[in-house]
């Protein structure tokens, strides 16, 4: 299966997006929006590796090999963006600028042009040139002071609140809206996409807690970090483990019957003095049973129970298996697109390229479209 930009048959079908090659959430937003029918061009280093099956995250573009440094190579940049929608960039402030391909030089160009800039401190303020990560911009955002037991140190929740939560989805989220209002006014415009502030606003809802005096800042305390009984993880007999999310009086009311938790537990559900208590119990409770007995016990009831899967458990669970949460392609798996359309679904175009197109070519294609 190899990338035919005739494939697109998602929403997003049409739309002519130049990404400049770079790491995490920037590709991942690109896959997102190649998931969901938009022609995708990579521009890419003259020594770039290409034709890596494993690659999940570049499938589905073309890619261009180019010196950004070299003025002709620049010149055939500023051409396919004459004929872009959107422009995806990840590099520090400045960067775009120098190399002549700054929001000014496009847009003057190409005045209805979408430009997409992906970085974690912004285009601005007094952290915009320094190195990061998601671990630096989450942590900023105050979302990793929030996240680990109580009384230990934060625990990093990967990368997905920062890079992929308030990176990618944010970006994607701005790219679409500016897209829209250009096909209204004719105009483009820079969307600046800052980790940091996507992670603020993910926070929202603990900003609002914070402001009515709900929210502890003390790690482990609160309903949804783990502090709360009801909403945790807790060990099986094999040593796996299992999660319970049962907020609603009538879910928990449930857990207690199915459980068979004692009468004197069954009001303590927003009792912290009776929290630890509750705690023991549900936790001796869970290790008399493995993880998949448990789950012929609670799974699909309301009691909002999951078992705790690895990555590679993921795939072969039933539900899973039913939505198709993994395709095949060539052999390779790939996490399936996401959202569902029900008219114009969004389909993988094809794996990471196993090897690059011409400018010219892809420039053609584009005019002639």
């Amino acid at each position: 299966m190899s990338f035919n930009s005739s494939v697109g048959s998602g929403p997003l079908s049409g739309l002519k997006v130049i990404e400049f090659a770079g790491i995490g959430p920037g590709p991942f937003a690109c896959m997102l929006l190649s998931d969901l029918g938009a022609d995708i061009v990579r521009i890419d280093r003259p020594d770039a590796r290409l034709g890596d099956r494993l690659d999940i995250i570049g499938r589905g573009r073309r890619t261009v090999l180019l010196d950004l440094k070299a003025k002709e190579d620049v010149q055939q940049v500023l051409d396919l963006l004459s004929e872009a929608d959107v422009l995806v960039e990840g590099f520090r402030p400045g960067v775009m600028e120098r190399l002549g391909l700054g929001p000014k030089a496009v847009l003057e160009r190409n005045p209805r042009l979408v430009y997409g800039r992906m970085t974690g401190w912004g285009q601005e303020g007094p952290l915009a040139q320094a190195a990061g990560h998601d671990i630096n911009y989450i942590s900023i955002a105050g979302a990793l002071s929030a996240i680990g037991p109580m009384g230990q140190a934060p625990v990093p929740p990967l990368n997905l609140v920062g890079d992929y939560g308030g990176g990618s989805l944010y970006l994607v989220v701005g790219v679409l809206a500016a897209v829209l209002e250009a096909r209204r006014s004719g105009k483009g415009q820079v969307v600046d996409a800052a980790i940091c502030d996507g992670v603020v606003s993910l926070m929202s809802l603990f900003q609002l807690q914070s402001l009515r005096g709900s929210f502890s800042e003390q790690r482990g305390t609160n309903m949804l970090d783990g502090g709360a009984p009801y909403y945790t993880v807790y060990e099986t007999a094999e040593g796996g483990h299992v999660s319970l999310g049962p907020i609603e009086p009538k879910f928990f009311a449930l857990l207690c019957e199915k459980l068979d938790i004692p009468l004197r537990l069954r009001n303590a559900q927003h009792d912290r003095e009776r929290w630890p208590e509750l705690r023991e119990v549900l936790a001796s409770i869970f290790r008399t049973r493995t993880r998949e007995q448990w789950c012929e016990v609670l799974e699909g009831t309301d009691v909002c129970f999951a078992p705790v899967l690895a990555l590679s458990e993921a795939a072969q669970h039933p539900h899973l298996r039913a939505r198709n949460a993994f395709v095949d392609i060539e052999g390779v798996q790939h996490t399936a697109p996401a959202p569902r359309l029900s008219r114009t679904p969004a389909t993988i175009q094809g794996p990471a390229p196993a090897k690059a197109v011409m400018a010219a070519e892809v420039l053609q294609a584009w005019r002639d479209a």
